[in-house]
């Protein structure tokens, strides 16, 4: 199985120190990380996740950890 996590950030610019805390505890989880924005002062980002396969309760952490930020809007795909 394949999973893709979609994360819109509504605030990069003051969302940006605690997510990439989080991503990095979860490192170890996440094979490819790609980030879409428009410039570096661009205040939305759109950052894609793709997942290793990894049991559903550590991407359910990982999901939930973002999902308590303030302006993170969390979407997940999953491939069988």
């Amino acid at each position: 199985m394949k999973t893709i996590i979609g994360i819109k950030v509504s605030n990069r610019l003051e969302e940006v120190d605690r997510m990439q805390d989080i991503l990095t505890e979860q490192g170890s989880i996440i094979n490819t990380r790609l980030g879409l924005h428009q410039g570096n002062t661009s205040k939305e980002g759109i950052i894609l996740l793709e997942l290793t396969e990894e049991t559903e309760s550590k991407c359910s952490e990982l999901e939930d950890s973002l999902k308590s930020i303030e302006g993170i809007e969390v979407s997940k795909m999953t491939f069988s």
